[in-house]
C-alpha cells in the first residue's frame, strides 16, 4: 500500500500539470485570427479565434458600391471558413490530440466555405424590373394579342369490359386459391 500523503502529492502536481496545460492551450488558441481579402483587393477583414469580426478596412473606391454589405458579409464568412486550419497550425500543444479533431470539426460545421460569387439558392435569381434585359424593339412593340382558348377534349372512350380467364389457363391457382 502507498503512502497517503505521496498518493494526495501525486495527484496535486499531475492536476498543477493539467491546469498548466489547460492555460497554455487556452493563451494559444486566443492568439489565433484569420484576416482575409477581398478579390479587389478593397475589403480586408479579420476574425478572431470564436469567429468574431475583429478588424476591418474598406477601400476608398468601394465605399459608394450599393453590394458593399453583401460584400464585407462573404469575405468575413471567408475568413471563418478558415479558421479551422489556422487553429490546426496555430496551436501547436494540442495538435493531433483527440481535442484537436473535435475543435477542427466544430470550426468546420459551423464556419463552412462560403458559396461562390452570384450563387444563388434554389439555382436561379429572382429578377427584378430594372435588372432583366429587355429588347428595345419590345419596349416599343403593343402587347401581343391573347390566345385564344383550347377546345375541350374530345371524351374518352368506353373500358371494354375485363374478360374472365378459363380455370384452365391457370394451372397453378385451382379455383383461384394458391393455397389449396
Amino acid at each position: 500500500m502507498s503512502n497517503p500523503e505521496q498518493l494526495f502529492t501525486d495527484f496535486e502536481a499531475k492536476l498543477a500539470d493539467a491546469q498548466r496545460k489547460a492555460n497554455q492551450m487556452r493563451t494559444e488558441i486566443e492568439g489565433v485570427s484569420v484576416s482575409e481579402r477581398s478579390k479587389d483587393g478593397q475589403i480586408l477583414v479579420k476574425v478572431n479565434h470564436a469567429g468574431n469580426l475583429v478588424g476591418l478596412e474598406i477601400g476608398p473606391s468601394v465605399r459608394d458600391n450599393p453590394a458593399l454589405a453583401q460584400e464585407i458579409l462573404r469575405v468575413v464568412q471567408s475568413a471563418q471558413s478558415k479558421l479551422a486550419g489556422a487553429m490546426q497550425a496555430g496551436v501547436p500543444s494540442i495538435a493531433g490530440t483527440e481535442t484537436m479533431n473535435e475543435l477542427v470539426n466544430q470550426l468546420h460545421n459551423e464556419y463552412p466555405e462560403p458559396e461562390p460569387t452570384g450563387y444563388v439558392e434554389g439555382g436561379h435569381q429572382t429578377e427584378d424590373e430594372d435588372d432583366r434585359f429587355v429588347a428595345d424593339d419590345e419596349l416599343d412593340a403593343p402587347p401581343p394579342a391573347p390566345k385564344p382558348p383550347a377546345p375541350p377534349a374530345p371524351p374518352a372512350p368506353p373500358r371494354a369490359a375485363r374478360r374472365q380467364q378459363a380455370d384452365h389457363e391457370d394451372d397453378y391457382f385451382t379455383g383461384g386459391d394458391f393455397l389449396r
